[in-house]
C-alpha cells in the first residue's frame, strides 16, 4: 500500500464511504499532469481511481467531456463514483495495454482504422452549439507556443528567437488553425491515450482539456505522435483517407493541398508546445524521462519547416542556432 496523505484518504473514501473491500491498490499511472492513477482489486472486480488534487485539476472538466463523449458512443471509461471535493474519481478499468504497447508496423493500418473510426465521430457528432467547449482561440495558441520559447529555448538552452522571427511563426500558425472548420478536438489524441480492448477499442482516456478547434489537430496528434514514428508515405496514405472520409461527411471542402497545408502547420504548431512541455516537465516536475521524447517531436518541426519556403527563416534559425547548442544539453542529458 501506499503511506501518502492523499492516497490514505483515497482509500479512506472507498473502504469507509462507498464500503468497498479493496484487496489491492497499485499505481497504475502518473501522467504529465497532477493526476495519478490507482489500479484496485475487489471482490467486485478491477476498477481505476483518478486521483486529481482539487487545487491542481479540474476534475469537473472530466466528467463533464466524459458525459459529452459517451453520449455519442465513443467508449470513455464509465465513472461509478464521484469525490469533486477530495478530486477522486472510481472509473471503469479499461486495462494496461495503450496503443503504444500493440503498435508494429504489421498491425498499425489495423489499429489506427478504429482510431480514425472513434475520431470521426467526435468530429461528426459533437454538437458545438451545447457541448459547453471552451474555444481553442488566437489567445491559447499563442499560450501553448509560448511554452516552446520560455522552457526550451530560454530554460534549458539560455537561447533566444529574434522577436520578428518569433511573431511572424506564431501569426501564421495561428491564422491556419482559425481558418480551419472548428470541432470537437480531444487535445491529446495519440497512442498512450487510446486504451487496446478486446471490444470496442480503443477506449479513450485523458480527454478532460477537450476544447472546439482545428479540424486537423487530433489528426496530426494521431499521425505525427510524439511516442512513435511512422514512415512519411504511411502518414500521407493515412492523412488522404481520413481526408476523403470528411470531405464525404461535408465536414471540408478544400483541396488535399489546402488541407494537408493545414495538417502540417498544425503539427507545428503542437509539437512546438509538446517540446516545450517535454523540457518544463523536465525542469520543473523533475519527470526527466520526456527528454527522450524531444529528438523524434524536433525531427517533425524541421521535417515541416523544410517544406514551406515561409519557414525558412525559421529552419535556419533553428539549424544553425539551436541545434548545436541542443545537442550538446542533449548528451549532458542522455537518461
Amino acid at each position: 500500500m501506499f503511506d501518502d496523505l492523499r492516497t490514505i484518504s483515497m482509500l479512506d473514501w472507498l473502504e469507509n464511504d462507498l464500503l468497498m473491500i479493496v484487496e489491492s491498490c497499485q499505481l497504475a499511472s502518473s501522467d504529465a499532469s497532477f493526476r495519478r492513477y490507482f489500479r484496485i482489486k475487489t471482490p467486485d472486480g478491477s476498477f481505476v481511481i483518478m486521483d486529481a488534487p482539487p487545487d491542481k485539476e479540474n476534475i469537473g472538466a472530466f466528467i463533464s467531456v466524459a458525459d459529452l463523449l459517451a453520449k455519442i458512443h465513443v467508449n470513455v471509461p464509465i465513472i461509478y463514483q464521484q469525490n469533486i471535493e477530495e478530486g477522486y474519481l472510481l472509473l471503469e478499468d479499461f486495462g494496461s495495454l495503450c496503443f503504444l504497447d500493440q503498435l508494429t508496423i504489421d498491425n498499425a493500418s489495423g489499429l489506427y482504422a478504429s482510431a480514425f473510426d472513434a475520431l470521426l465521430i467526435i468530429q461528426s457528432q459533437t454538437s458545438l452549439e451545447y457541448c459547453n467547449l471552451p474555444a481553442y482561440n488566437s489567445a491559447l495558441l499563442q499560450r501553448e507556443l509560448s511554452i516552446f520559447e520560455d522552457w526550451f529555448l530560454n530554460e534549458s538552452l539560455d537561447a533566444s528567437l529574434p522577436d520578428q522571427l518569433w511573431t511572424n511563426l506564431c501569426e501564421l500558425l495561428i491564422n491556419s488553425a482559425l481558418e480551419q472548420p472548428q470541432v470537437c478536438v480531444h487535445r491529446d489524441y495519440h497512442s498512450r491515450n487510446l486504451m487496446f480492448l478486446t471490444d470496442d477499442s480503443p477506449g479513450i482516456i485523458d480527454f478532460q482539456d477537450a476544447v472546439i478547434g482545428p479540424i486537423t489537430y487530433d489528426l496530426v496528434s494521431l499521425l505525427r505522435d510524439c511516442y512513435i514514428s511512422w514512415s512519411p508515405e504511411l502518414i500521407a496514405q493515412w492523412r488522404s483517407d481520413y481526408y476523403q472520409r470528411l470531405v464525404a461527411l461535408e465536414l471540408i471542402t478544400v483541396t488535399p493541398e489546402q488541407f494537408k497545408r493545414w495538417f502540417d502547420l498544425m503539427g507545428l504548431q503542437r509539437h512546438l508546445k509538446a517540446i516545450g512541455i517535454f523540457s518544463r516537465l523536465h525542469l520543473r516536475d523533475g519527470k526527466s524521462t520526456y527528454l527522450n521524447d524531444i529528438p523524434r517531436t524536433l525531427n517533425y518541426v524541421l521535417t515541416v519547416c523544410d517544406e514551406y519556403p515561409e519557414l525558412s527563416a525559421f529552419s535556419e534559425f533553428l539549424l544553425e542556432q539551436v541545434l548545436p547548442v541542443y545537442e550538446i544539453y542533449r548528451q549532458s542529458h542522455l537518461s
